[in-house]
Parts: structure tokens; C-alpha cells; sequence
């Protein structure tokens, strides 16, 4: 098993200044730009390679939407940041799983320090670099998970309590925002600021057995891909009848298995493919399938950059569905098929887990 502490970065390592880029409009075709970069050596790179050069390229755009909405407030008469703060992403962006196209989910990390014009100057931030995200091509999120909404943009004792709050109440909602949350990253800003969050965050889960439960209990939910006869499960009406959903039938369950595992385990990684690697390391839940579900994560991987795009103003953008002709490839499909096999024992492993930790409760 290839270790992902060795993943290099073979087309933005140089590290290409984007100072120059003045405005959100710049800032997407320059995304553009090296989308296309991407998309002429994506034949020659290996599915490791692509998915950092992928998110190296995500995470560089990002950190330039931030330095622009900084002069975009300053211009504006609002001076420079009032306090110190973190820009930090959830969702794929998190686990660095970004594909090229990816709408928003993230967030900010406030200082503490007390002054008068804070709330309203991060209340404006906020909104401004969604803006300047969704300009650049990285679409809204529809639940809602950005700095612009004031749920995901707190100081560091305020996210301490909400995370309090959350971790207190077991019910679907407070437990799905702490799975949202287990996959903070930071993107630009305060680096003392999200290390501080973490600790609280990963301190407020060790040996919380409750906690674990109703984590798991959101996480063995998935769409059903086999059917008794073991026959891959595909889209029977709409658009997509006979396409393969990728996302939600091989991609999502993984991500979720792996991201309790680790939650479980006290494993502090927010990407699924180095949280399968430290449990190997250390051996956790004495999972002997472990380095299999590791294989059909990059499986997962490969077969997400494949589904159907279409193209809009220059960026790609996919439902994830894979179509049918390319399930007409034998090789291929039976990777698939393997790979969905491998799910279905793994989570058939978790809701046994699951329902011993009920029956404890009980």
C-alpha cells in the first residue's frame, strides 16, 4: 500500500505565483486554466498524483478568494481584519477529495479578542467571499455550510460551545453537524486558531461511547447497490436510467465508514485515504478488511473522475453518475461490482456493531 504522507504534487509544485489576480472574474479563468492543465495530463497521472493536484489547485484558488475579499474590504472602507481568524473547509474540500468541480462548504474560526467592529466586519466577510467563491465557480452549498451563515462563522469560545452543544444532543441533526465538522481543514488564516479548535473538537469525543453510537448510527444509512442477487443496482427512472451513482452507491459509504472508524479510534485525519492508513497502522477494530476497503476507496476515487460533465462558462460540472456505456466495460464494471461487495460487508460489519451498542444502552 502506497503511504499518502509520500503523495507529491506533479503539475502545481512550482507553485505559480497568483498575486496577480485582482478579481473573482480573473480568478476563474484562471481555474479554468488549469482545470484544462489538469484534464491534457490526467492520462499520465496515476489517481493519487491527479487527486492532489486537484485539490493543491482547489486549495490555491481558495487561498487567493481570500486574500482578494481582504482588499475587497479594505477598499470598501472596511480596514483591514479587526481580530485574527481561520478560513477552514468541511466536506470534500476537508478530506482534500475535491474533484474539479466542487461547490463551497466551509467556514471561519474568529479570535476571541474583543472589538467593537468585529461581528459586523466577518458578518460582511463572510458573505463577500461566498460571493467571490460562487464567482470563481464554486457553486453555493445547498445546506447551507459557509462562512456566510452565522451557525458556520463563530469566535473560538462560541464553536467550544456550540460543539458542547452538539455532542449533548444525540439526536440526527447535532450529530450530523459534528460529522460535518470531523472534516475541518485549514485553508488560509490563523493556524493557532484551528489547531485550538481541533483539540477541542477531538477532546470532546475520545471515549464518548454515547456519542459513537449515534455517529454510527447516521453512518450505516446508504443507498442499496447489489440486489439479492448480487447484480449492481442502477438508476431505473430519469435522466441517469442505467447509470451507476457513484457518489452515494460506492464513494459517500466509504467516506463514511472510514470517518467513523477513525472517530472511533481517536485517528486525528480528516482525509478517508491516510484515516484507512492509520487504522491499518495501528490495527484497529480488528478489521482484516481494512487494506481491501483501502484498494476500493481509490477505486472510488478513479471511477468519480469519469462520470458524465457537462461543461458551463469554461468549468465542468457532474451529478456524479457513471454512465452505462462505460458499465459495459468489463473490467471496469467488475471493479465495481467488487468494490460495492466489499461495502456491503463492511457496513453489514458496522450495523452488527451497532446494534451491540443498542442493546448495551438498552
Amino acid at each position: 500500500m502506497r503511504p499518502t504522507d509520500s503523495y507529491t504534487d506533479p503539475l502545481f509544485a512550482s507553485g505559480e505565483d497568483l498575486s496577480q489576480i485582482r478579481s473573482p472574474e480573473a480568478l476563474r479563468a484562471k481555474r479554468a486554466a488549469m482545470q484544462q492543465e489538469l484534464m491534457e495530463a490526467g492520462r499520465g497521472l496515476d489517481i493519487l498524483g491527479w487527486n492532489a493536484s486537484v485539490n493543491d489547485m482547489h486549495d490555491r484558488l481558495m487561498k487567493r478568494a481570500v486574500d482578494l475579499c481582504e482588499h475587497e474590504m479594505g477598499e470598501a472602507g472596511y480596514g483591514p481584519p479587526p481580530v485574527s481568524y481561520a478560513f477552514v473547509v468541511f466536506g470534500s474540500a476537508g478530506r482534500r477529495e475535491q474533484t474539479l468541480w466542487s461547490d463551497q462548504d466551509n467556514g471561519l474560526v474568529l479570535s476571541d479578542d474583543e472589538h467593537e467592529d468585529k461581528e459586523t466586519y466577518f458578518a460582511e466577510f463572510g458573505r463577500r467571499l461566498t460571493d467571490i467563491l460562487e464567482a470563481a465557480g464554486y457553486e453555493k452549498c445547498e445546506g447551507k455550510v459557509m462562512c456566510s451563515e452565522p451557525r458556520w462563522r463563530r469566535t473560538s469560545s462560541q464553536w467550544a460551545a456550540q460543539l458542547r452543544e452538539w455532542r449533548s444532543d444525540l439526536s440526527w441533526e447535532p450529530v450530523r453537524y459534528l460529522i460535518i465538522a470531523s472534516d475541518f481543514r485549514l485553508i488560509a488564516g490563523s493556524e493557532a486558531l484551528a489547531e485550538a479548535w481541533q483539540r477541542n473538537f477531538y477532546d470532546g469525543l475520545r471515549g464518548n461511547t454515547e456519542l459513537h453510537a449515534a455517529i454510527l448510527r447516521n453512518t450505516v444509512r446508504h443507498k442499496k447497490t447489489l440486489n439479492v442477487l448480487g447484480q449492481v443496482v442502477t438508476e431505473r427512472f430519469g435522466d441517469h436510467a442505467g447509470d451507476f451513482d457513484v457518489k452515494y452507491g460506492l464513494y459517500i459509504p466509504l467516506v463514511n465508514a472510514a470517518r467513523f472508524m477513525a472517530l472511533q479510534h481517536d485517528v486525528e485525519e480528516t482525509s478517508t485515504l491516510r484515516r484507512l492508513e492509520r487504522l491499518i497502522q495501528f490495527e484497529a477494530a480488528s478489521l482484516p478488511m481494512l487494506e481491501p476497503v483501502h484498494e476500493a476507496f481509490l477505486t472510488a476515487l478513479r471511477l468519480r473522475n469519469i462520470t458524465e460533465t457537462t461543461e458551463r462558462d469554461g468549468l465542468l460540472q457532474s451529478g456524479g453518475y457513471l454512465p452505462n456505456e462505460q458499465l459495459k466495460k468489463k473490467e471496469q464494471f467488475y471493479e465495481l461490482r467488487d468494490s460495492l461487495v466489499l461495502v456491503r460487508k463492511l457496513h453489514r460489519v458496522l450495523q452488527r456493531q451497532l446494534r451491540f451498542a443498542e442493546r448495551r444502552r438498552a
